[in-house]
């Protein structure tokens, strides 16, 4: 996947696709997947319209939470800063089925003190899922904060696992 750039265009669509792991709501803006949600976060102020783009996004959602994908093929372009860009592109280097404190990405951005600021550039991961912010868990094994909800992110992880120990 090409490194994370910084999205400076505005939502082109949108669609709430419903998963096996409940509804989800994928947006692009004509290019790359701008972000996704859970349902359970507000609704995005424009027209509710599929796109190519976002089908795929949401097929290979389905193939994940399946078990058939380990890895995404997808143009991303999160909003965010430059610490925040770094700490995702992180993420993305955490490897299918295993996870990362937040202190090891603190120190894989090059900031090994930027423990909180990892953990709230975390949580304002715009693409959760894609850019794998339910792999990063407490120094001491627990599961902190997630967008989806701390219930999501462990039948993430276990999911993921499953998977692991099956293969």
């Amino acid at each position: 996947m090409e490194k994370i750039r910084e999205s400076n265009k505005s939502i082109n669509n949108y669609f709430i696709y419903n998963t096996l792991f409940g509804d989800i709501i994928l947006a692009s803006d004509g290019e790359a997947i701008i972000f996704l949600l859970f349902k359970h976060t507000p609704a995005v102020p424009c027209d509710n319209r599929a796109s190519p783009l976002t089908d795929l996004a949401a097929m290979q959602l389905e193939e994940y939470f399946s078990g058939k994908r380990l890895t995404f093929d997808l143009p991303l372009r999160p909003h965010g800063t430059a610490f925040q860009l770094s700490v995702w592109d992180a993420l993305l280097a955490i490897p299918y089925g295993e996870t990362r404190s937040y202190k090891e990405i603190a120190q894989a951005v090059g900031n090994p003190n930027a423990c909180r600021a990892v953990g709230l550039a975390n949580n304002r991961n715009p693409i959760s899922i894609f850019i794998p912010c339910h792999r990063v868990i407490g120094s001491d094994g627990s599961l902190t904060g997630y967008g989806g909800g701390l219930e999501m992110k462990k039948r993430l992880l276990m999911l993921e696992q499953s998977i692991m120990n099956s293969s």
